[in-house]
């Protein structure tokens, strides 16, 4: 199946970068909130570019709806990088956001034995849950919460406790996404608006990677006799048993899709991980080889035209 790139890249997001790169130089820590089941997917490159020796703190969130198991590799994963530190936070287990403020002081001890103030800046793609952390941190109401992507539009400082301030940043995702495979996996989690992708493409490409991943699950779910060989044979299936048929006795794929989406983003097949960190380090080189060659490939044709600008010349 032939897929097209995911792109949604809203204005205030372009403001939200320049804005973020602005005060960068002033903040102590960054704070970035990714969702559990995609913790590559939901992170954005433009950090890891910006914020050079900066302690990192990686919130996993959403980490209920995720697969525990593929949660505990991430968080290993995570640790063994320099300057990081990772948690894992559930939708209704506020307790562990409350440590924040102290793992932040730990993180810069200088400052705070010094009695300086320190600056946190907390980030996160749309829908990821960061307003709602932030509402725990804060203890109040203080930041917009919605669940559709992209409410919070501009930044603003807050006051976390004596010498701490957070500066919270409208959700946002980025221009490219090198990795096709990741724009599919935030459409999937809804951290796109359901207007920027095809739900049948989504959903094929969820079919695809549960059936690798979690068939016993998609068995027990459906009650299938036995596991599919394709995606078009499970969406079928499910479209079959939710009676999605159309007159001729045709499956109805788009109703079937939308099925398995949302049974996917409301925890209907259980927890789930769409990204393993084995997987995501084979396709980091895979895509990085794979945009060196666009490169070369259009500078070829740049070259190419400038010596035809040149034969016609003479």
């Amino acid at each position: 199946m032939s897929r097209t790139g995911i792109q949604w890249f809203p204005g205030h997001m372009h403001k939200a970068q320049k804005e973020i790169r602005e005060i960068l130089p002033q903040i102590d820590v960054v704070i970035e909130v990714c969702d559990a089941r995609l913790p590559f997917s939901s992170e954005n490159p433009m950090i890891t570019e910006i914020r050079g020796n900066k302690p990192l703190i990686k919130i996993l969130n959403k980490s209920d709806l995720a697969d525990p198991t593929v949660t505990e590799q991430w968080l290993e994963y995570l640790h063994a990088q320099q300057n990081v530190k990772a948690i894992a936070l559930t939708t209704d287990n506020p307790s562990v956001a409350k440590t924040i403020p102290e793992l932040i002081k730990k993180l810069t001890p200088n400052k705070d034995e010094a009695g300086k103030q320190i600056n946190v800046v907390i980030m996160g793609i749309p829908n990821v849950g960061k307003s709602t952390l932030l509402n725990t941190l804060v203890g109040k109401a203080k930041a917009k919460v919605g669940n559709e992507p992209a409410v919070t539009k501009g930044q603003q400082r807050i006051k976390l406790e004596d010498g701490l301030y957070l500066y919270d940043t409208p959700g946002m995702l980025w221009p490219k996404i090198i990795n096709e495979n990741s724009g599919y996996r935030l459409a999937i989690t809804s951290a796109v608006k359901d207007t920027a992708f095809d739900h049948d493409d989504i959903a094929f490409f969820a079919a695809e990677y549960l059936l690798q991943n979690y068939p016993e699950r998609l068995k027990q779910r459906y009650k299938l006799a036995s596991i599919p060989q394709s995606e078009v044979e499970l969406l079928e299936a499910i479209g079959k048993l939710r009676g999605c048929v159309k007159s001729g006795g045709h499956v109805d794929f788009h109703k079937a899709s939308t099925i398995l989406i949302q049974e996917v983003r409301d925890k209907t097949l259980g927890g789930l991980t769409f990204e393993t960190p084995a997987m995501i380090e084979q396709e980091i080189h895979y895509f990085a080889e794979l945009e060196k060659k666009k490169i070369a490939e259009r500078e070829a044709k740049k070259q190419a035209r400038g010596r035809g600008r040149k034969n016609k010349r003479k």
